[in-house]
């Protein structure tokens, strides 16, 4: 991000902007992922006939999987994760047009500009960014500009039910300018279905691929999922100079973009043109350190916009007997090793360097990045595992902070030691699964479980439904990153062995009843449980002797908030 910075503020007009709904998402705007679950549920509750409180928390995994196995038995419905999984749910959930405008009436009403879309708004004024092209429907850019020009006529718009206005705006340079790709929530034409946006309007299109000669390119909170937009920029790239500036995705969470955004980039980088994801925390962060290597940008707007919203700042920690309302939070603060091995070597990709590690049968603890093979473990056993590779440099890594703010190589390594110093510790074994870990006890019938049994009772056994699968009470692990520090996320969890994708409604189902009265109280017990179980000062993920060990400190009160009186 500090690469991409830099580079921004030398590019004075020479970048244009493709947003999507995740630029939206902090002024409470769902974004498409979201939309996806509520469709997936409004499905499901029509016509399973099910209770609305049975699927009511989103974010609850077993509430997930079973819609997803729901959507999967589906005939008509796109697999979970298709690309077109937005689009064809959404037809689904409501075919007429005019009840997916409703829709979207509804959800963007009494919406307003984020600190993003002032920063935005701030550099079109400032002539640095010039044309938005954007797949929302909402106004809250155009609001932006507004309150930053001091007038509703300073932005030039063009919407479905005016597509040569883009190519009029361009050619005549009537800066700024938002083209609305899927139309505005006011307009009688809006884009939000397979076949809507199949067939992308061919003016829109040919303006796009036109833009991407005279203009590099931004892309912020859009996925890649829809067809229309990405063959355009597809197309773009045939063009000859095509994206003189660059073409930069912006990208966050914990998974890789879509393959077919990875294909893109590949590709313009096979044409020689500048690309790369960009890794960022969220919109509207990336606009204001866009902002900091502009001092003349006037960002008065952006400061009368930060004055009206909420001001957070850390809660002390509390004092006396005295009850309060608290938020409780299923996290712990982690004091990780401040340094870890570095090994530059002609070594291959990080499935390699796994291969040679088990090869070796080595008690390493390791990542494959650019400076090289990173990792934990004994300096014998690194040099015994890596010599035949010619080593060039035996050094040390010191951990950065900006490289464990995203889902970094250096994040997992973390990860995986403190997962692996944890199982040791409390006796668990553990299942990877992508960014996070499932732990459960390795013997469930042992006594030093016996505080877990007394809050849930039961802790392991069988699953009725299929005697072939039995299940444990665990907990899932994996690292984040938030108010400028690392921290351990833990949930309860039903960790199953012997089911397989084919099992998925059985253990859903199994899982959703075990839970689904497990209410504050109880919450609030098995997270204090699992604090205290999981904490810790000196946790070591190797216990050796010599080389560079894995040495961390988990705080035994979980992270929390409450309302502090100035």
């Amino acid at each position: 991000m500090d690469d991409f910075a830099r580079r921004f503020s030398m590019r004075n007009g020479r970048l244009m902007w493709l947003l999507g709904a995740g630029v939206s998402a902090s002024a409470g705007i769902q974004t498409a992922w979201d939309m996806i679950w509520r469709f997936k549920r409004e499905l499901y509750i029509t016509q399973r006939k099910a209770s609305r409180k049975s699927v009511e928390d989103l974010s609850h995994l077993a509430v997930q999987a079973l819609l997803n196995a729901f959507v999967a038995e589906s005939e008509t419905l796109p697999k979970p994760g298709a690309p077109d999984e937005y689009s064809a749910l959404f037809e689904a959930t409501y075919p007429q047009e005019q009840d997916r405008r409703t829709y979207i009436e509804h959800m963007i009403r009494g919406m307003k500009p984020t600190q993003g879309h002032l920063a935005l708004a701030a550099l079109m004024q400032a002539k640095h960014t010039n044309i938005a092209w954007t797949t929302n429907f909402d106004h809250l850019l155009a609001d932006a500009c507004a309150r930053t020009f001091g007038t509703t006529a300073a932005l030039n718009s063009a919407s479905l039910d005016g597509t040569a206005l883009a190519g009029e705006f361009i050619s005549e340079q009537q800066w700024p300018i938002e083209v609305k790709l899927h139309g505005d929530f006011r307009s009688r034409r809006l884009k939000n279905t397979s076949e809507e946006l199949r067939h992308q309007d061919a003016k829109f299109r040919q303006q796009m691929i036109d833009a991407c000669r005279r203009f590099g390119l931004v892309v912020a909170g859009y996925s890649g999922r829809d067809d229309s937009v990405m063959e355009a920029l597809e197309a773009g790239l045939t063009e000859p100079g095509a994206f003189p500036g660059g073409l930069f995705w912006l990208h966050r969470g914990e998974h890789p973009p879509f393959e077919r955004v990875t294909r893109l980039l590949d590709r313009a980088a096979a044409a020689n043109v500048e690309c790369g994801i960009v890794r960022i925390e969220n919109f509207d962060e990336t606009m204001i350190d866009l902002l900091r290597l502009l001092p003349k940008v006037d960002a008065a707007q952006l400061r009368a916009g930060a004055l009206e919203r909420r001001r957070f700042s850390f809660a002390p920690a509390p004092a006396g007997t005295k009850g309060y309302p608290v938020l409780r939070m299923n996290a712990l603060a982690v004091t990780y090793p401040i340094n870890c091995r570095k090994v530059v070597c002609d070594v291959g990709n990080a499935k390699d360097v796994q291969r040679i590690v088990e090869a070796a049968d080595a008690r390493l603890i390791v990542a494959r990045t650019q400076a090289g093979v990173i990792g934990f473990g004994s300096d014998d056993a690194f040099r015994k595992t890596f010599e035949p590779f010619k080593i060039t440099d035996f050094g040390l890594l010191t951990f950065e902070d900006r490289r464990l703010r995203y889902d970094s190589q250096e994040r997992g390594l973390l990860r995986r030691a403190l997962v692996a110093a944890i199982a040791q510790t409390c006796a668990m074994d553990v299942r990877p699964r992508g960014s996070r870990d499932l732990l459960a006890p390795e013997n469930p019938a042992s006594e030093e479980w016996q505080d877990l049994r007394h809050i849930v009772g039961q802790i392991s056994g069988g699953v009725p439904k299929d005697r072939s699968i039995s299940w444990r009470e665990g907990v899932s692990l994996r690292l984040d990153w938030a108010s400028d520090r690392v921290w351990l996320l833990f949930e309860p969890r039903i960790i199953f062995d012997g089911a397989n994708e084919g099992t998925t409604a059985i253990t859903s189902d199994f899982a959703r009843e075990r839970t689904v009265r497990r209410y504050n109280q109880v919450l609030d017990k098995l997270i204090d449980y699992w604090s205290r179980r999981l904490a810790g000062e000196n946790i070591r993920a190797l216990r050796i002797g010599d080389g560079i060990d894995a040495a961390y400190t988990l705080d035994k009160r979980s992270a929390f908030s409450y309302s502090v009186k100035p």
